[in-house]
């Protein structure tokens, strides 16, 4: 998907609002490099939404000067946090 479609995607969505920044960079960390994400952090990324999500991290991917980076594994690695994020959010809610 073009930078232009993300771009648009992301106004559409109000991705950018969604979200506050200690979050975001909580969430890209564990997608664009390693570390663990906080389950306050999982419930944020819930409420951005999966087309937001999609769209910022591949924005980020084109837009990334890290040149060191393979985006399918960058991409994997988003699924696997989007994925992560609602096992943990729906396993909380069932259990309360």
């Amino acid at each position: 998907m073009a930078t232009k479609e993300n771009d648009q995607i992301i106004k559409e969505n109000n991705c950018e609002t969604k979200m506050g920044l200690p979050y975001v960079l909580e969430a890209f960390k564990i997608v664009f490099k390693t570390g663990s994400i906080s389950n306050k952090c999982y419930g944020e990324l819930v409420v951005l939404g999966k087309v937001c999500h999609s769209a910022l991290v591949k924005r980020t991917l084109e837009k990334s000067s890290i040149k060191d980076l393979n985006p399918l594994t960058i991409i994997v690695k988003s699924i696997q946090t989007w994925y992560n994020c609602l096992a943990l959010i729906d396993s909380q809610s069932s259990s309360s």
